[in-house]
């Protein structure tokens, strides 16, 4: 069963994507402290994305 994640991108005029927008609750999911840094947000992402790839091979007949 795959989610539907609510992501939106941000466009230039020129068409080129400039920033992703999120919802808050995955945000704090990813980043659930005030003391974050790049690493680990790369860290989650990470986690977020093999755990989910899990999740869906356990669904998977």
């Amino acid at each position: 069963m795959e989610t539907m994640l609510n992501i939106e991108y941000l466009t230039s005029q020129d068409g080129e994507a400039i920033a992703v927008v999120i919802p808050i609750a995955l945000w704090r999911q990813l980043l659930p402290d005030e003391e974050s840094s790049l690493e680990k947000l790369g860290e989650a992402v990470e986690d977020y994305c093999l755990n989910k790839a899990m999740n869906e091979a356990v669904n998977t007949p």
